[in-house]
């Protein structure tokens, strides 16, 4: 894919999708490398018309049999489609939203449910039809590529989506479960050799794209915070500039944990607000709860309306009645910029110290079952244990240190918005307000905001710029391994009671080794045991960074720690219990997966162990 004449990103949102791309045959911005475009996306605006679009909601509708006339649904590719994607799923399901599948993302990163089953809509009656997160993403994935294949294949088949270099993005917290789920949506949707992005790498790579005059606006020594608040979750990167052989580099240095906070809780809030003014106005006490999903639903089309058009000073809201009474029980209110301004504000990004954290609430004995949104909706606490807690990330960068030295968390001196939340002006005035407050106190100089110019399109934009990075065309984000990695080989002995064989430690990724590298592991082949469990220990040293990949270690007690040991069952079909020789492959992702491949000597076979080698930050 690296020869395609198209290089694609692909944002997978919360709440909308978008496609960026460059034409790698065009050479018509001012280096020749070709502009990024936006891929239109035709989809259904209202029963039977389709309209083409930049975003494509991440709305999934399931009509019931007899509820839209026949043809209603059809899309240029497809007479027969029998449901929709997009916006008519969108504004329908604010109607009818026991059959609207949402934030299916967010669904996607949730291990406590299967998500391979049919279990969305979440909560909806027996008689609808129900589909499984990975379903859900996997038909908005289909839907773009249906519609690259209509509309820019040229009806040739080299040029379908399939056959081009397409980068995805997914947040920086999802973790290695998440990860797989959604290469296993591309691939179900005929992407099979999509490679996953951070979204938060993704935006900044757009911003940088974006400025051709970026180098005179970050200096060595920066600290860039890239602040990303999507429809579902709410991610955190910090990334450093330096400088080698007189050129600028740039390295990711922190990266913060999976929070389910983001544009969802934010409706939702606004919802309660809504409720709250229409029991003023004398409206019943409480809504039923498909009522409550209806004004939810509402409340996320007026908050983006109102952010989106800044004219829009005010959108209405309304609720149908139930059973017979469904015309006079019909309720209505109007939701204000102010309201949501002051919701938003006050609610999620209220000011506090450098030293708050999130707050834990102590757990109801029974719950009901859905999203583990997060505890606390203050997104600026979440700032604050970020800020704190990765300090100590900063010992792995010694020309960052002395930033460092009596500080109480790490000071950024520049920060990137993203997300459609960041849409609201006064959202990006309170995050900077509250954090330079704490750098202040600390003596510290306040930061700079780098301006994005497209909160919806940054990730898809920056997705593409980093596929024409990773072909020499750009400046690329490092990401280069803070420790030396090694996996544990038993030695070949004979056997003495009492005494294990010892292990060996096989280094598998050098400190520094970029991410996005993949390398063959020299020198012997290695004995797989396949057809029974069997166990991988896992080891790493932020001592020893002059280990080469393929070194094997004996004595490794005092300078390398061990951190897990996996268990896995590795099959090849007809054998049980036996010993295979292969030799090992290794590819450090951009997301920060160590995937270690074991080939067979005759290249029939292959396995894979995956590993995230993203060292946690904890307090303390």
């Amino acid at each position: 894919m690296i020869d395609s004449r198209y290089i694609v990103g692909i944002d997978l949102g919360t709440t909308n999708c978008a496609v960026g791309f460059v034409d790698t045959r065009d050479a018509s911005d001012n280096e020749g490398e070709g502009k990024i475009q936006y891929l239109q996306i035709p989809q259904l605006v209202h029963e039977g018309t389709v309209e083409s679009r930049t975003l494509l909601p991440s709305f999934l509708y399931l009509p019931g049999p007899y509820e839209l006339a026949k043809g209603s649904l059809a899309l240029p590719w497809d007479a027969e489609r029998k449901f929709a994607v997009g916006e008519l799923a969108r504004s329908r399901g604010a109607e009818v939203p026991q059959r609207l599948v949402s934030s299916a993302k967010s669904w996607l990163c949730y291990g406590e449910v299967d998500r391979r089953a049919p279990i969305l809509p979440w909560q909806s009656p027996a008689e609808v039809e129900k589909i499984s997160p990975l379903e859900a993403s996997k038909r908005y994935l289909e839907h773009i590529r249906e519609t690259w294949n209509y509309l820019q294949s040229e009806d040739n088949p080299d040029y379908f989506l399939e056959h081009q270099q397409i980068f995805l993005t997914v947040p920086a917290s999802f973790d290695a479960v998440a990860r797989e789920l959604t290469m296993e949506a591309a691939r179900a949707a005929g992407l099979e050799n999509a490679i996953l992005l951070e979204e938060p790498q993704a935006a900044f790579y757009s911003w940088i794209r974006a400025n051709e005059d970026w180098r005179a606006k970050v200096r060595v020594g920066d600290l860039i915070l890239v602040c990303d608040i999507g429809g579902g979750t709410t991610d955190l990167s910090l990334i450093a500039v330096g400088e080698e052989e007189g050129n600028l580099v740039l390295n990711r240095v922190a990266v913060g944990e999976h929070i389910l906070l983001g544009g969802d809780n934010m409706d939702l809030a606004l919802a309660v607000a809504v409720q709250n003014k229409m029991r003023e106005e004398g409206a019943p006490a409480s809504l039923d709860i498909w009522q409550n999903r209806i004004l939810w639903q509402s409340c996320r089309l007026a908050k983006e309306t109102i952010l989106n058009d800044p004219n829009c000073q005010e959108y209405p809201v309304t609720i149908p009645g139930r059973g017979s009474s469904l015309i006079g029980g019909t309720l209505s209110s109007r939701l204000s910029r102010q309201m949501v301004e002051s919701v938003l504000v006050e609610g999620f990004f209220p000011a506090c110290e450098a030293e708050d954290r999130p707050r834990t609430q102590r757990a109801v004995g029974l719950q009901e079952w859905g999203l583990p949104y997060a505890a606390d909706a203050a997104v600026t606490r979440h700032l604050a244990r970020f800020l704190g807690v990765h300090l100590k990330a900063l010992d792995n960068f010694p020309q960052l240190r002395e930033k460092t030295a009596g500080k109480k968390f790490i000071h950024p001196t520049a920060i990137l918005f993203n997300g459609g939340v960041f849409k609201a002006r006064l959202l990006q005035e309170r995050v900077v307000e509250v954090i330079n407050s704490w750098i202040e106190a600390e003596g510290g100089t306040p930061l700079r905001v780098l301006q994005e110019t497209n909160l919806d399109l940054a990730v898809a934009h920056g997705a593409a710029s980093y596929g024409l990075a990773r072909r020499g065309r750009g400046i690329r984000i490092r990401g280069g391994a803070a420790r030396s990695y090694y996996i544990g080989i038993e030695t070949s002995m004979p056997s003495v009671p009492g005494f294990p064989p010892p292990i060996k430690a096989l280094c598998v990724v050098p400190f520094g080794m970029e991410e996005g590298t993949e390398v063959e592991i020299p020198g012997q082949e290695f004995g797989l045991i396949v057809g029974e469990p069997a166990d991988f220990r896992f080891f790493a040293s932020s001592i020893r960074r002059h280990d080469q990949i393929g070194e094997l270690i004996e004595n490794w007690q005092e300078e390398i720690e061990e951190l897990t040991s996996l268990e896995a069952h590795l099959t090849l079909e007809g054998q049980e219990g036996v010993t295979i020789p292969v030799r090992l492959h290794a590819h450090l992702t951009e997301i920060g997966t160590l995937e270690l491949w074991f080939v067979s000597r005759d290249e029939r076979n292959r396995w894979k162990l995956e590993f995230t080698v993203r060292k946690p930050y904890e307090e303390g």
